[in-house]
């Protein structure tokens, strides 16, 4: 059977056909249509499903969408979508109505999860979590090919969780991971420190060229970098960590992050692998495939 994945991005909806081997099939991708308004937004993903559909000629298949945010529990309404127009609005009824076919939702730090878990860099382990440092810093948890959401559908959400409560404000927290390791917040930081402006980016390659005040930064940025995954390590204690997000591109984390990670983690022994993802930006749209009903 056919799986159609649909991944609602910041700027763009991007779909994809698989088959029952994760194989592409056909892949496409669309404006958003945000400045149009939320009625735009379903209305483009909806036109994207049926192109997607009409592509196999109709055959049976399952539908599931990735996108930032969750839905609450409490009022069945879209919530903490960087797509403002989005918030507040009872988006699944509204998108299955639109497409015509049942579909699952999921946020899409699980999609990065669920695709790397299924078929990536942490395919064949039980207990998956996959790490996302980009803008800010997200994640999901897999266990034997599920997403766990959790109670109040927050699990994943390490990038809130506090490492030093007298630190820099970040959202609704004080010292939040995001606030130190994000690609954000290593350029907040650096220019906390310095009073330069810089992307994270021309951070790093002043790091390699041996620049100070970056390699200032980046020791800092590894050092955060070891706590917060050492304390995922001693929570949920996984068989794999999967990076994922801009920042997981920084080869020097693989080497010295590890360092500091076995610094912070129980009796410092590190067993856990630390491994880049395999889909890269595609996980989103693979994972949002492979979460799928029919």
């Amino acid at each position: 059977m056919y799986k159609i994945g649909i991944d609602l991005g910041g700027t763009k909806i991007e779909g994809i056909v698989i088959d029952e081997n994760a194989t592409e099939l056909h892949r496409k991708r669309v404006p958003n249509g945000k400045e149009n308004g939320y009625d735009a937004v379903i209305s483009n993903i909806a036109s994207l499903y049926r192109e997607l559909a009409n592509d196999i000629k109709g055959a049976e298949h399952s539908l599931g969408l990735g996108m930032p945010g969750s839905i609450s529990k409490k009022t069945g309404l879209l919530k903490n979508c960087n797509i403002q127009c989005m918030n507040g609005k009872p988006f699944v009824a509204d998108l299955k109505k639109a497409c015509g076919h049942n579909i699952s939702v999921e946020n899409d730090a699980n999609c990065f999860a669920m695709a790397e878990a299924l078929i990536g860099a942490g395919k064949g382990k039980e207990i998956v979590f996959g790490v996302i440092i980009g803008t800010g810093c997200g994640g999901g948890l897999v266990i034997d090919g599920k997403v766990i959401r959790g109670l109040s559908e927050n699990t994943g959400e390490w990038g809130h969780s506090t490492i030093n409560y007298t630190g820099p404000g970040w959202s609704t927290f004080n010292g939040a991971v995001e606030a130190y390791i994000s690609g954000t917040g290593i350029q907040e930081r650096h220019k906390q420190k310095w009073g330069i402006e810089m992307s994270s980016a021309d951070i790093v390659y002043n790091y390699r060229h041996g620049d100070e005040e970056a390699s200032y930064t980046m020791d800092q940025f590894f050092e955060h970098f070891g706590i917060a995954i050492a304390n995922l390590i001693k929570f949920i204690d996984p068989d794999v960590i999967v990076l994922g997000g801009g920042v997981s591109n920084v080869d020097e984390i693989y080497t010295e992050g590890l360092k500091r990670i076995e610094k912070y983690v129980f009796h410092n022994d590190l067993y856990t692998p630390i491994v880049k993802n395999e889909y890269g930006d595609s996980a989103g749209v693979f994972g949002a495939a492979l979460i799928g009903v029919n």
